[in-house]
């Protein structure tokens, strides 16, 4: 690994690294018996620093699923990736899984960080863990941050840069990169539906909606399964790091916790359930956690127009109804599986009481998008989205 001190997720202010914060008490890991494992079982094309030394450690305080550290070593900094406290999802904060992913994947693109050494040994630390390189740049998150200016022009480069990540991870040969396997056939579609179902069920607490009409719906209506490529699972702009030197220029993507083989425009889907444009109401503005209202930024529809430009695909416009409920269902599950954590106590961040208003919300918006789906005539629905109708 380069040994350049600007090497970092987050961006170098007077020594420190935008959103690195203290490590809350609750994530809390023995660093010296992580570091001593490290020193001696990183690999030695992965990184010509010195491990020697026991880092001081820091803690990403952005995210909602795996724990994202920064260790700071004499000569250098690395990032930790390990699983949150409490009950997990079966096959969720898989490690080893994700560690994999990286590497076979950061063969091919070269926004994916390289990896550095996984550890399965829950001993070690408490659970297993990952370490990987630490990629420089600022993270857009639920807004720009204040040394990233730009105008409307240079903000919609930006957003077509971001969505031509997904066009190039869609794009990858799959039967090169030894990672078909993550695939399980047929079916794909339903069985996204289920789980995703499922673990809403399984999470849900006393103060939220059911889904369940949500849930039937999309189980009814489901499109047929669409040729299979590499998905990230969580793409959003808060998981892309930009280039300091041309904010408009994305070089890294993270978090491949998620990424597995499937329906691409699924994957575009889950992206735009995190979308809040400029021309959304008041609520959905309080739950951004993006940049995307600002001036120069497509719209959901831009965006699904433009994915298919890029890729030939074509979607419908009550096909895209669909896809557009199950994004906002997802996301709702996820944010409806951290408010139960919250209140378990299994974990005390505060920006997670408020979750249980936002899986309300998404709920009235799933069902007003298949009411107006239902209403839709004939000749819009079967229009594709980008085309005249």
């Amino acid at each position: 690994m380069n040994k350049d001190p600007a090497r970092g997720v987050g961006a170098h202010r007077g020594g420190e690294v935008a959103g690195a914060r203290p490590v809350r008490d609750e994530d809390a890991f023995d660093v010296a018996a992580m570091a001593g494992w490290l020193a001696g079982n990183a690999d030695p094309a992965g990184t010509t620093m010195d491990l020697s030394a026991v880092p001081r450690v820091e803690q990403f305080s952005g995210g909602v699923s795996n724990l994202t550290y920064l260790l700071r070593y004499p000569d250098g900094d690395l990032i930790l990736r390990r699983p949150p406290k409490g009950t997990h999802h079966k096959g969720a904060h898989d490690m080893s899984r994700e560690h994999r992913i990286q590497t076979q994947l950061g063969r091919f693109l070269s926004y994916v960080p390289r990896t550095i050494a996984l550890c399965e040994d829950p001993t070690v630390i408490g659970t297993p863990f990952y370490v990987m390189q630490r990629l420089v740049g600022e993270i857009p998150r639920k807004e720009l941050p204040r040394e990233v200016v730009l105008d409307r022009e240079r903000t919609e480069t930006l957003c077509r840069n971001v969505i031509d990540l997904l066009v190039d991870l869609h794009a990858v040969d799959l039967a090169t990169t030894g990672l078909a396997d993550l695939g399980k056939g047929d079916g794909y579609v339903r069985r996204q539906v289920h789980g995703w179902s499922e673990r809403y069920r399984m999470a849900r607490t006393w103060n939220v909606g059911s889904f369940e009409r949500v849930m039937g719906w999309l189980a009814t209506h489901q499109p047929a399964d669409r040729t299979h490529t590499l998905v990230h699972n969580d793409f959003r702009f808060d998981n892309v790091v930009l280039d300091p030197g041309d904010p408009t220029r994305p070089v890294g993507l993270l978090d491949w916790e998620l990424a597995t083989v499937g329906d691409p425009l699924m994957d575009l889907a889950n992206c735009l359930g995190y979308w809040v444009q400029a021309d959304d109401g008041k609520l959905l503005q309080a739950f951004r956690r993006q940049p995307t209202h600002l001036p120069g930024m497509m719209t959901r529809e831009e965006v699904v127009a433009y994915y298919c430009s890029r890729t030939g695909v074509t979607v419908t416009h009550r096909e895209w109804a669909w896809y557009q409920v199950f994004g906002l269902f997802r996301v709702a599950v996820i944010a409806q599986q951290v408010y139960q954590r919250y209140l378990a106590g299994q974990t005390t961040n505060k920006q997670f009481r408020f979750f249980g208003i936002a899986v309300v919300l998404l709920e009235l918006r799933c069902r007003r998008i298949i009411s107006a789906a239902r209403r839709m005539p004939r000749a819009v629905a079967h229009a594709q989205v980008g085309s005249p109708s």
